[in-house]
């Protein structure tokens, strides 16, 4: 008889939503916001599902642990080795590519479509008749072609755009054109027209986008970085935008959150800054997760969406 414990900063709206499906066998579900609320509602939960950053705080009060589903793609703080990892760490996966495509298209077509410049020209009361771009025929890099790389390719594909993919090893998305492994980095990012990075901080991306890779990109391309910040050598980035050699990034996610007030990319005109908000998580999605998994734990069968504690998804 599961005992669930919901720990997120939208534990009310969770614990409605999940009460609401009347899951079967279930003994007992709690909800709490933070480690103060939580550990005073018992010690004895074997589910939880939450926010990683949160329950990394009670994982050491909670002995009978045996399932963590979290609301994030990604599990950062629960992947220290010096945690316990007794117990099956699942994560969200399969409600974040429709808008991460939503981000990432918008901003390729703001680009493409010139839209600061017409607005620009509006403001000066000038007829700007230049001729606009399109993504047709363009060529879209995607570091990371897990769930929503895989969901970018296929939009790329309705644009008519040719699709490269970088990745470990998996090649199972149809709609990547080429795919590209281990030391195949520069000959994957050679005459990009867009590079987009949804990569997972773990030790083998950190900082993969340095200026060795930077160099390889024509001087038109643009890159956005929807993933971690911590897969960018923000240093070599800047130097690239302001020497030319990069047209335009796009960048919601930082080494460092909230970004310093003295950090340079304040003062980079060339680049826009999201702020963490390209795939909002909505309760109702991330419930339906939760719940699908759930009835799966209940009957014995592979939950999905399971991590690798050592690869880090």
């Amino acid at each position: 008889m599961p005992k669930v414990l919901i720990l997120s900063w939208h534990a009310e709206e969770f614990h409605k939503l999940i009460e609401a499906a009347h899951l079967p066998a279930l003994e007992k579900l709690a909800a709490a916001k933070d480690a103060a609320e939580a550990l005073p509602l018992g010690t004895d939960f074997d589910v939880i599902f939450g926010e990683p950053a949160r329950i990394r705080d009670v994982l050491s009060a909670l002995p009978n642990l045996r399932w963590v589903q979290s609301i994030w793609a990604g599990v950062e703080p629960l992947l220290d080795p010096s945690q316990r990892r007794d117990y099956l760490l699942t994560n969200a996966r399969g409600v974040f590519g429709g808008l991460m495509s939503e981000f990432v298209f918008g901003y390729l077509l703001l680009h493409e479509r010139r839209v600061f410049e017409r607005l620009q020209a509006q403001q000066e009361k000038r007829w700007d008749h230049s001729r606009t771009g399109t993504l047709r025929g363009k060529t879209i890099g995607l570091l990371g072609v897990g769930s929503i790389g895989a969901h970018l390719a296929h939009t790329a594909k309705h644009f008519g755009m040719t699709v490269r993919g970088y990745t470990r090893s998996s090649e199972s998305c149809r709609d990547v054109d080429a795919y590209y492994h281990g030391s195949g980095l520069p000959d994957f990012a050679t005459g990009l027209d867009y590079l987009v990075s949804v990569l997972p901080n773990i030790p083998s991306t950190r900082r993969i986008v340095d200026a060795s890779l930077l160099s390889q990109l024509p001087a038109h391309a643009v890159f956005i970085n929807a993933g971690r910040g911590a897969t960018v050598d923000e240093s070599a980035l800047i130097d690239a935008l302001q020497n030319g050699r990069l047209a335009l990034a796009v960048l919601d996610v930082f080494e460092q959150e909230p970004l310093p007030p003295e950090h340079p990319f304040w003062r980079t005109s060339n680049l826009l800054m999201t702020f963490h908000t390209s795939a909002p998580s909505f309760p109702a999605d991330l419930s339906r997760v939760f719940i699908e998994n759930y009835h799966r734990y209940v009957n014995g069968q592979p939950l999905l969406h399971l991590v690798d504690f050592e690869r880090g998804y």
